[in-house]
């Protein structure tokens, strides 16, 4: 596949791939894969703000009868809503004597400890106190101010995505023995995707590395997802630009252009900026969650999929989201199972002085 060929979208959205290549004959990509190149855009990651706020899981988890809980950092969190249906989130620390909130109960709003019945309803009582908490319609963040370090602010800076009414999401979670940064190193290694995910991803290519813009894939001006040329392949200098193939079925594949940045030091973006599904992203969010009983670092992965599709047939799937969205976390579920050993195999190496990048 050239770097053109993605923006020639055709009137069906699969593509029969004419030469297909075996796994082991396909170009090598360690020669691109500089290490050099991965650890300074790791290293601009790292340096930009958050605002302390990291995410603790997706919107439609919070609701119900029990409080979602996450380990933040050591920290134990709490998040629910009020009677009014208002996002709260707080310690899951009970103040009274301790009791873990995580196990506690919500009944019409209120958190009640099921030790001795201290009941929360989300203002400040008895010792306990609110935490920041912010609900962008995917994604719950929480403010933790004594774990980032950092000046706080108001809201999270929250990746531009397509519109709800217009898109499907999906959110998978899963959790490696691992620090933020070996997620994100991950997701900066571009290179490593038909290689190492040869059941999903053919024909990839970088393009366009941090410093060195990608030539649009349709041979003129790049354009965004929304047509103005803010997104589309090359323009965001600081991120990658790669085309590549998702493998659908034996030859069958959706070609597209897709630019990975960092817009934090926990999250990274992927959005496809050309071909079939031009405008949709996946957001990877990387929250530290506190050591294991061996005292090895965990790392909770929080993926957002939104997906997006000017095909007239798009509309039907966006009415069978429920049932899509099982398909699209199992997906992602497939992919982390190698990329968190990636990410694990990285942090064991770097903590053993092992590490050659």
């Amino acid at each position: 596949m050239t770097s053109r060929s993605p923006a020639r979208r055709g009137r069906y959205p699969l593509r029969l791939r004419r030469r297909p290549v075996a796994w082991h004959s396909q170009r090598p990509t360690w020669p691109e894969a500089r290490p050099p190149v991965i650890a300074e855009m790791l290293k601009r990651a790292r340096a930009r703000p958050s605002g302390n706020w990291y995410v603790v899981g997706a919107t439609r988890d919070v609701g119900g009868g029990r409080p979602l809980a996450r380990t933040v950092g050591g920290r134990e969190v709490v998040v629910w809503r009020d009677a009014r249906g208002k996002l709260v989130a707080g310690p899951g620390i009970c103040p009274h004597l301790g009791a873990p909130l995580a196990d506690s109960p919500v009944r019409c709003g209120t958190l009640i400890c099921h030790w001795h019945g201290l009941a929360l309803d989300g203002t400040p009582f008895a010792g306990w106190e609110p935490l920041p908490v912010h609900d962008d319609g995917v994604l719950v963040w929480v403010r933790l101010d004594d774990v980032g370090g950092e000046p706080g602010t108001p809201a999270p800076a929250v990746p531009r995505r397509p519109p709800a009414s217009a898109s499907v999401e999906a959110v998978y979670t899963g959790v490696g023995v691992c620090e933020p940064e070996d997620v994100v190193a991950n997701r900066l290694d571009p290179w490593h995707g038909a290689w190492f995910h040869p059941y999903s991803f053919v024909d990839l290519t970088v393009v366009g590395t941090p410093g060195r813009a990608a030539a649009p894939a349709d041979g003129g001006r790049a354009r965004g997802a929304g047509g103005d040329g803010k997104d589309g392949g090359g323009e965001d200098e600081d991120g990658f630009t790669v085309d590549v193939s998702f493998k659908v079925a034996g030859r069958l594949v959706v070609p597209v252009r897709a630019v990975f940045t960092a817009p934090g030091p926990r999250t990274v973006v992927m959005r496809i900026t050309e071909g079939e599904g031009r405008g949709s992203v996946v957001e990877t969010h990387a929250t530290p969650l506190g050591p294991d009983p061996r005292g090895r670092p965990r790392t909770a992965v929080v993926e957002a999929v939104v997906a997006v599709s000017d095909r007239p047939g798009f509309a039907a799937a966006r009415r069978a989201a429920p049932l899509l969205r099982p398909l699209m976390r199992a997906a992602a579920g497939r992919l982390w199972r190698d990329d968190l050993a990636y990410a694990e195999r990285r942090w064991a190496l770097r903590s053993a002085g092992r590490f050659p990048g």
